[in-house]
């Protein structure tokens, strides 16, 4: 009986590392283009502790709450799930640093403050892809949690897809420079084409993972419920990212207005394809 507790435990010990192993690839890869862009370096640098908290106090929870319908190990219950978040942030920052570290990024002439200001803004993202990982490297066991997720849950996971997206490009200067070469007409343009590609995308095209069709409900009441509410929460992560990365300091209402629907753009792409990336 000792012997086979023993097996057991070796075996679910084995089973967690193997977790930890395609949590880390999976920090690397979806994290990579951030770790080498020098605006992720410098807002890391500089950002206000206010915040950096705040950024880590959301990403935190929204990691927990991947980690409940998606991680990379199964969840019981929402400790494991917040457990499971903890050691996914912990995957992305000791990633972030190895890979800060090594690229020469990180010199002990930036003070500790920096330095952790630096890592900590990607530990995020990363760990977000270390979440991800389960069903991108490993089984579809997490599936069932997210098939039976109710209307809020699924908000949840396109807010989560929103904001992975929308992280990748929302430090650069060039959604700076889009911003300023759009015209008005452009601008709702962009913004009708949003809403139609998270529709489709969702509903239609047919990707793996793609969400069934609500039953009962028609077509209108779809658009509203999902498709409108995912580009709305697309729209408020992209004006929340922008003011965490400091875009919208000193900014006319309007223009951080029209940087939001740039921002959305990706971030609806983001959303529509959360069963995919999250």
């Amino acid at each position: 009986m000792a012997e086979a507790a023993t097996g057991t435990e070796r075996a679910a010990n084995l089973g967690y590392a193997i977790g930890l192993g395609r949590a880390l690839a999976g920090a690397l890869i979806f994290a990579f283009p951030l770790v080498m862009t020098m605006e992720m370096w410098w807002i890391g640098f500089s950002i206000a502790p206010l915040r950096l908290f705040l950024f880590l106090l959301l990403g935190l929870g929204m990691l927990a709450g991947l980690a409940y319908y998606s991680g990379f190990e199964r969840s019981d219950g929402v400790l494991d799930a917040v457990l499971d978040g903890l050691a996914a942030f912990g995957v992305g920052f000791l990633g972030s640093l190895a890979v800060l570290w090594l690229l020469g990024i990180l010199t002990g002439e930036m003070g500790w403050r920096g330095i952790i200001g630096m890592v900590a803004i990607q530990a995020v993202p990363a760990g977000i892809g270390a979440v991800a990982a389960r069903k991108q490297f490993g089984d579809a066991a997490g599936a069932g949690k997210q098939d039976r997720a109710g209307y809020p849950a699924q908000l949840f996971l396109m807010a989560a897809g929103a904001l992975f997206l929308a992280f990748n490009v929302a430090p650069t200067e060039e959604m700076i420079l889009i911003t300023f070469k759009m015209s008005p007409m452009q601008i709702l343009g962009l913004a009708g084409v949003s809403i139609l590609l998270l529709h489709l995308l969702v509903y239609t095209v047919g990707f793996a993972g793609q969400e069934r069709w609500p039953k009962g409900e028609g077509f209108w009441t779809t658009f509203f419920t999902y498709t409108l509410a995912g580009y709305a929460l697309s729209l408020l992560l992209s004006i929340y990212v922008l003011w965490t990365f400091g875009r919208t300091d000193g900014t006319a209402p309007e223009l951080a207005l029209m940087m939001a629907v740039v921002l959305g753009f990706p971030a609806s792409l983001g959303a529509a394809l959360a069963r995919l990336v999250v």
